[in-house]
């Protein structure tokens, strides 16, 4: 690679940085946000990447996702900087760094040799585990949950559900963990019932307690839950575009039919 091409492509990175750093201190909805508000967004890029990644979408389409990812680092860069912690500089200093000691297989390959890909895995986790060591992050709380990596809600609460039952705390079968969730169920009920008392925190409370049941019944069954919810996602996306479809050939939008009438089709797309 040519000196110019790196310079040209530093002079980009610079100027995005630069329009960033105008943006926080220009515009409104940019100096509101937080590292917590903004935290939202960066979970929806990533998901965004991975539709148009896993849908077939351009490779222009993937590359402007992958823009939106870019822009939620830079973004937070920012703000931790404005906080006197580290700037956008650092992370990538320090991803450099990360990136290099954990490849000893290719960064000192005289020393290492070729890997499997097995591996390349096995030795990546091995030099984790060393460097948290080295910061004293391994240092035991006593708390077991606590192992159990972080990730999106459903699949976390699963793990955190498979951890619990290494130390024996779980239901015997898939039918005591369902009584379990008709219990929530109706703990649920009652509150919905008296909602003009009960607060929205403890409706949400409930229904929290409901959904962690039914994917403790996942569990047993041995079913992902997020997989169980994604088939679910996609079977309603084909259904409701099908009521879309019939009533367009009718010349009608689905706003200007009642319920009833969409529940019919529906069903003729349950048939189908």
């Amino acid at each position: 690679m040519s000196t110019e091409v790196v310079q040209l492509d530093a002079n980009k990175l610079q100027a995005l940085l630069n329009i960033m750093a105008r943006l926080r201190a220009e515009c409104p909805w940019d100096i509101k946000q937080t590292p917590q508000s903004l935290s939202k967004y960066a979970i929806e890029e990533a998901y965004e990447l991975s539709q148009a990644i896993h849908s077939n979408h351009s490779p222009q389409a993937v590359a402007d996702e992958l823009g939106d990812v870019l822009l939620q680092v830079v973004f937070m860069a920012q703000m931790y900087s404005e906080q006197g912690h580290f700037g956008f500089n650092d992370v990538v200093a320090t991803l450099s760094s990360k990136l290099i000691r954990r490849h000893p297989h290719v960064f000192d390959h005289a020393n290492f040799g070729a890997k499997t890909p097995e591996q390349v895995a096995a030795l990546w986790q091995a030099i984790k585990l060393q460097e948290k060591a080295e910061l004293g992050e391994n240092a035991a709380t006593g708390h077991l949950l606590d192992t159990v990596k972080w990730q999106p809600p459903l699949a976390y609460a699963q793990q955190l559900q498979a951890k619990a039952t290494t130390v024996g705390f779980d239901w015997g079968t898939a039918s005591e963990a369902f009584a379990k969730l008709k219990e929530e169920i109706s703990e649920l009920e009652v509150e919905i019932s008296a909602a003009d008392h009960a607060t929205k925190e403890r409706i949400q409370d409930e229904l929290g307690d409901c959904i962690f049941s039914l994917i403790n019944v996942a569990r047993k069954l041995d079913i992902s839950s997020t997989a169980a919810l994604e088939s679910t996602i996609n079977k309603f996306k084909r259904r409701f575009a099908y009521i879309e479809t019939a009533l367009a050939q009718q010349g009608k939008q689905p706003s200007e039919v009642d319920l009833a009438a969409m529940d019919v089709l529906w069903e003729q797309a349950k048939s189908q």
